[in-house]
């Protein structure tokens, strides 16, 4: 039981955003490419939370996507218990990978088709699996996956509109739970919800998490969020993981710049006075990412090396990071960056 959940490596996803084949005859113009997921790799323990965030745009859906089978990686491989999914959702284990895994949508307003009743909703994966033939049985295995999410069991003849927007994603998160699922992945659940509403749908995915050893990847761009649920944290750039550490380190000792600046942004509620950086510039183009490490044109500590090679994902002190200045030891600690922008605020 010591090896992870999941595991991915190397994984790739490009997509064709090329204009119609005559627009580029016509205009002379090549195909066009967004490599959205660009060699990412980690791994998920069993029981835990990886969450991963970086800004709009940096290939965190796309991820999602790929870890449950939505969309065919361009490269590498995503490993369930050990076994290649791409193959396996190719065979016949299709269907009992799918019952292990689900799958928790950004919109709840978009993810629940309006014509259905809860009843309806919830049920589907269980007539979909053949879990329950009998409508009694499933009537029942409905209203217990309802109140497992804070819902009533007279809720399941009602609508989707009838509902708030916290309370149509707790109806997802109990169609996500019917087929029993060992890994769940989460694409921003709460982003569209009020701030006392996200924090009763996560108490309620971290109370369902040590009931059931569920397994989670929590996709959001929320760092509060991210630090009430998560264990591992990964941050992405531009279709890449910058830095994978363990919540505690990471939110204490930021090491790559692009984390540091992420972590800055974050309404300082103690109000200490501490000088800040906010997060300088734009997210490039997808379609003309720059050169070597794509965060440099961002980066005060950029040099021509930055520019010109793409840093690899190192282990340094037991944190994984892509970034020349932090391996060649030209990044300050985080207290004596602190500590210098504090002197040049208060001279």
């Amino acid at each position: 039981m010591t090896n992870p959940l999941v595991e991915v490596r190397d994984l790739a996803k490009t997509f064709n955003v090329s204009a119609p084949w005559l627009n580029r005859v016509v205009e002379r113009k090549p195909k066009q490419f967004v490599h959205a997921v660009d060699g990412v790799s980690f791994s998920v323990e069993r029981g835990k939370t990886l969450a991963l965030v970086g800004e709009s745009g940096c290939g965190k859906s796309t991820v999602a996507r790929l870890l449950v089978g939505l969309y065919a990686p361009t490269a590498g491989t995503v490993l369930f218990d050990g076994e290649d999914i791409a193959a396996t959702l190719a065979g016949s284990g299709a269907a009992k990978l799918r019952r292990r895994m689900q799958m928790i949508f950004q919109d709840p307003y978009a993810s629940l088709n309006p014509r259905w009743t809860v009843r309806d909703i919830v049920a589907e994966p269980l007539t979909e699996h053949g879990l329950i033939r009998n409508a009694v049985e499933l009537k029942s295995r409905v209203a217990e996956l309802l109140a497992s999410v804070g819902l009533a069991a007279a809720d399941m003849e009602k609508f989707p509109h009838q509902f708030s927007g916290g309370q149509r994603q707790r109806i997802s998160i109990a169609r996500a739970l019917a087929t029993e699922p060992e890994f769940l992945v989460c694409d921003e659940p709460t982003s569209a919800l009020d701030v006392s509403v996200q924090a009763q749908v996560l108490n309620i995915m971290k109370d369902l998490q040590r009931k059931q050893g569920l397994t989670y990847l929590f996709i959001s761009h929320n760092l509060a969020v991210v630090r009430h649920v998560s264990d591992q944290v990964g941050v992405m750039y531009l279709g890449r993981l910058v830095e994978l550490a363990d919540k505690a380190t990471l939110f204490s000792q930021p090491r790559h710049p692009y984390t540091r600046m992420l972590l800055d942004a974050i309404p300082d509620m103690h109000m200490s006075g501490r000088a800040r950086t906010p997060v300088q510039g734009e997210v490039p183009n997808p379609l003309n990412p720059p050169s070597g490490c794509s965060f440099h044109p961002r980066c005060p500590h950029a040099n021509a090396r930055c520019k010109a090679e793409r840093p690899a994902l190192l282990t340094i002190q037991g944190v994984k990071i892509a970034c020349h200045a932090v391996e060649e030891g030209r990044l300050p600690s985080v207290e004596r960056a602190r500590a210098d922008e504090a002197l040049v605020a208060n001279p």
